[in-house]
């Protein structure tokens, strides 16, 4: 832990505010800053809810709610700190003012990661001098839950730097996967998005409800891809012949549902269409609530996961 025991969070919206969290149950120190003036209650009100879900799961690990400060400047978060998780909107000018401000400031070991998920590394580098210590931290929401963090360094990163960053992320109980190729989204929401892109095509088409098709999920293949991905389960599948019989009996199979996919483009019509149907789903609990479902969910999963993930 020594070798990033100083972190900062810059922009504390849900995201950062989850970093946090994760980070101080890690047993860091962690120095926030945001420019909304209710930044300081919001934060620790997030820390102590999100807190005892991450002794559940077994993430606090002589860490302490109390040893977070809040700093009035981008540049005083992070002074002295080694490790930086931008969380700021994603705008490029927004970013690259941020990058500008807090460039000179950083200590010459320092790490900045960005959780951006939109916005590209490459677009992301222009706003730096020297942008040989910014990598991609990407997470999934929220990060002290989901444990992917999708990493990427390019010939503008310093040799190490991506290594050290997946490093940080494996000390607080994070999972990385390397991005080797820049592309829009990068990996699990490329993944997510071309799911949700049939999801919605099923219920335009008039094949089955939102809820329906969302309990098609949850209740089918979400629970085997929360154990293994796609490829592996298939590879299962076949039994003794493995992937290679797999493909062999379910080309044709596979090749008529790729055909037959849906291609379209989210318009207000069918938001609309959506936004009834999950609220019919909903039916009647906040989002509050949902998410405090969700979130115990994970939880359990990742508690069953976790003597298994260790082997």
């Amino acid at each position: 832990m020594t070798e990033f025991k100083n972190t900062a969070v810059l922009g504390a919206g849900v995201i950062g505010a989850s970093w946090t969290a994760l980070f101080l149950a890690s047993g860091r120190d962690v120095a926030v800053h945001d420019i909304s003036p209710n930044t300081e209650k919001s934060v620790r009100d997030y820390v102590d809810r999100a807190w005892p879900t991450l002794e559940q799961i077994g993430l606090v690990k002589g860490g302490s709610p109390d040893r977070v400060r809040f700093c009035r400047s981008a540049v005083e978060a992070v002074e002295g700190t080694t490790f930086v998780q931008e969380n700021v909107p994603e705008r490029l000018a927004i970013k690259h003012a941020l990058y500008g401000e807090i460039e000179k400031h950083l200590a010459a070991d320092a790490v900045v990661a960005t959780s951006a998920s939109g916005l590209t590394l490459s677009e992301m580098q222009g706003g730096w001098r020297d942008p040989s210590r910014f990598v991609l931290g990407h997470p999934f929401n929220p990060p002290h839950l989901i444990p992917l963090v999708e990493v990427m360094g390019n010939e503008q990163t310093a040799d190490g730097v991506v290594e050290a960053a997946e490093r940080f992320y494996a000390a607080v109980g994070k999972v990385t996967i390397r991005v080797n190729r820049e592309v829009p989204g990068h990996v699990a929401n490329r993944l997510q998005a071309a799911v949700w892109r049939e999801a919605i095509h099923l219920v335009k088409t008039g094949v089955a409800s939102v809820e329906d098709v969302d309990k098609a999920m949850w209740a089918g293949p979400g629970l085997r891809w929360a154990a293994m991905g796609p490829t592996m389960l298939f590879h299962l599948g076949a039994g003794e012949g493995g992937l290679a019989a797999f493909c062999e009996r379910y080309t044709d199979s596979f090749n008529r549902w790729w055909d037959d996919l849906g291609v379209l483009h989210l318009d207000p019509a069918l938001a609309e269409t959506l936004v009834s149907g999950v609220k019919q789903e909903a039916n009647g609990q906040s989002p509050a609530d949902l998410s405090a479902q969700r979130d115990a969910l994970i939880a359990s999963i990742q508690k069953a996961m976790a003597p298994l993930r260790a082997n």
